[in-house]
C-alpha cells in the first residue's frame, strides 16, 4: 500500500498529481478549464456567472463545469477512445497526452470537503476506470450530492458502483438522506477490494456493494451548474466545492511515489 495526501496548501496546484480541466478529449483543454483558487481553506472549485457550456454541440441539456481529474488520456482525434463517454456516438475533438498523476487500483480514497450548492447546482468525487481498455470504465461514486436534494441540515447523499462501459459491475447506486449539513467539512470516502467496495460518511458506512472495479482509476472531483433548471433570477449564483484534503492508502498503478 502506498499512502497519498493532498492538503491544497501550497500557491498552486500540484500538477504532477492533478490535471485542472474536466474530460478535455471530448472539448478542448481550453474550453475545459477549471476555475478554481487555493487558500486558506484548501481548493475551492466554482462555476461563475457567464461562464461558457462544456460540450454545448454535443451533451444533452445545458452543463457548466469546473473540475480536476488526477488522470488523462485519449486516442486521436475522430477517435471515439476517450475516458467517460456520454453517449455512444461521441468522437475525440482534442487528442490527449497521457497523464498518470494518482491511479489507484483498490485500498481507500476519502474527500474532506464542504459544499454551497442550489437547486440547479450539484458537487461530486468519484473514481473512474483510467480506460486503457474500453471495458475499463466502471465508477465508484464517492460523493453525489444535488443542491435539490438538500432540505435543511440533511441532503441525498449518492454513493455507489456505477457500472456504464465495464460488463463485469451492475449499476448499484444509493442515495440515503442523512443529517448532515453540506456546508460544514464531511468526510465521504470508500473502501474497495476483492470483490466489495464498501462506502462512508464521516466514517460511518452507508452503503455495501458486492462488486468492485479491478484495475487503475482516476480521481474526478467537481462541481457543476445545469442552467436549464434554473427558476429564473438565479443565474447570479455560485455554486462551490471546496476541499480542505483528498488522501488515500491504496495499491497504485501511478507514476507518482508515496507523498
Amino acid at each position: 500500500m502506498q499512502t497519498f495526501r493532498d492538503d491544497f496548501a501550497g500557491a498552486a496546484l500540484d500538477t504532477e498529481v492533478w490535471v485542472p480541466h474536466y474530460l478535455p478529449a471530448w472539448s478542448s483543454r481550453a474550453d475545459s478549464a477549471a476555475k478554481f483558487e487555493l487558500g486558506e481553506d484548501g481548493l475551492r472549485l466554482f462555476v461563475p456567472p457567464g461562464m461558457g457550456r462544456w460540450c454545448a454541440a454535443t451533451h444533452d441539456g445545458a452543463l457548466r463545469v469546473s473540475g480536476i481529474q488526477s488522470g488523462n488520456r485519449s486516442g486521436p482525434v475522430g477517435s471515439n477512445d476517450g475516458q467517460q463517454r456520454f453517449r455512444d456516438d461521441l468522437v475525440v475533438s482534442e487528442a490527449q497526452p497521457t497523464k498518470r498523476g494518482w491511479l489507484p487500483s483498490t485500498g481507500r480514497v476519502e474527500i474532506t470537503c464542504s459544499m454551497t450548492l442550489s437547486s440547479r447546482s450539484m458537487a461530486a468525487m468519484w473514481l473512474s476506470g483510467f480506460e486503457e481498455r474500453a471495458e475499463d470504465g466502471g465508477e465508484l461514486c464517492v460523493v453525489e450530492i444535488f443542491g435539490r436534494g438538500v432540505e435543511g441540515r440533511s441532503a441525498a447523499v449518492g454513493v455507489g458502483v456505477k457500472a456504464l462501459y465495464d460488463p463485469r459491475l451492475t449499476d448499484d447506486f444509493v442515495d440515503p438522506r442523512l443529517p448532515i449539513d453540506i456546508t460544514d467539512l464531511h468526510t465521504y470516502a470508500v473502501e474497495w477490494g476483492e470483490g466489495a467496495s464498501s462506502f462512508f460518511v464521516d466514517d460511518e458506512i452507508v452503503h455495501r456493494s458486492p462488486q468492485s472495479p479491478a484495475y487503475p482509476m482516476q480521481v474526478m472531483v467537481a462541481v457543476f451548474d445545469f442552467p436549464d433548471w434554473s427558476s429564473g433570477g438565479d443565474d447570479r449564483l455560485v455554486p462551490e466545492l471546496v476541499v480542505r484534503s483528498i488522501a488515500g492508502a491504496t495499491d497504485t498503478g501511478s507514476s507518482i511515489s508515496a507523498r
